[in-house]
């Protein structure tokens, strides 16, 4: 469904589904669905025709709305901390573009990340309304995200990732051990830990399955390389941690660090630097390699 509210600054509009336990006029239930929000904000924004039905309509305070509608608006996050390394475009065709995402950048707008990721940056230098990613990678990982470019194609490609089509390959920095032995292949089982953002081994059937492979010494550290056959969140973090090879700079595994303000001199030591997937299109062989390297 296309957006009534066009892109602004390279950021799409927010869409906000009026839930079965509201009604009413609409400022009221805006600022009963999103308390932090200020009512001056929305009052703003009403004003300034920046808030619209799905169909066109631009709506306004004492507009009665329903379950169901769906609301689109555009964020006004507080200021954001810019991060200060950038994004590389590695190839671009009719239908794909592979970044080189830096660390500290998420991938797609969430929370407090709108501005200060890798999709809104693009959307903007490129001037690519259309640009969606195929995949994500963690906002601490650096390395390779693919996007799509033509919405013609996007449903081919959109498949590769979920149907496991895609060789992925990550490079980590982790500490030298003897001990627990580096399996070739290492198996687990992961859920939702505590906090809520984090992940955890538990005992049960595997649903987390790594190739490993230790390359070479750098110090009392080495260089992993590392295959996830499944695509479970934190995944290889978490399986690290637990052969007592926590990645190097990793704040939330073993333990979880205090939330503090991004250190930018101390980046996760993970690399996503490797995809290979044959074409949808042309039945090629695709290989692409990063060119960040690991400090």
């Amino acid at each position: 469904m296309n957006a009534p509210l066009p892109s602004r600054d390279g950021v799409a509009p927010s869409c906000f589904q009026v839930p079965e336990t509201l009604n009413g006029p609409l400022l009221e239930v805006l600022c009963t669905a999103f308390p932090a929000v200020p009512a001056a904000s929305w009052r703003q924004r009403l004003a300034r025709g920046e808030v619209a039905a799905a169909d066109g309509r631009r709506l306004d305070a004492g507009t009665p709305v329903r379950p169901g509608l769906q609301v689109f608006y555009y964020r006004e996050p507080a200021p954001e901390t810019p991060v200060p390394f950038r994004e590389q475009v590695l190839y671009r065709d009719p239908h794909l573009l592979v970044v080189d995402k830096p660390h500290f950048l998420a991938v797609v707008p969430a929370g407090r990340h709108l501005h200060e990721t890798l999709l809104v940056r693009l959307r903007r230098s490129l001037g690519l309304d259309a640009l969606v990613p195929l995949h994500r990678i963690d906002r601490e990982t650096a390395g390779l995200v693919v996007f799509s470019l033509n919405p013609a194609s996007r449903g081919l490609y959109s498949q590769l990732f979920p149907q496991r089509a895609v060789r992925k390959t990550y490079l980590a920095l982790a500490p030298t051990q003897a001990q627990p032995p580096l399996p070739a292949l290492y198996r687990s089982r992961l859920v939702p830990g505590e906090p809520f953002f984090r992940m955890q081994e538990v005992a049960g059937e595997p649903n987390a399955e790594t190739r490993i492979e230790r390359l070479d010494a750098r110090g009392t550290h080495s260089l992993y390389r590392l295959e996830p056959l499944s695509g479970r969140k934190h995944q290889l973090r978490v399986q690290m941690a637990a052969l007592g090879r926590a990645i190097v700079n990793d704040r939330l595994y073993p333990l979880c660090a205090p939330a503090d303000a991004d250190d930018f001199s101390r980046p996760l030591q993970l690399l996503a630097s490797e995809l290979e997937f044959r074409d949808p299109l042309t039945g090629g062989l695709r290989h692409f390699t990063s060119r960040f390297e690991l400090q």
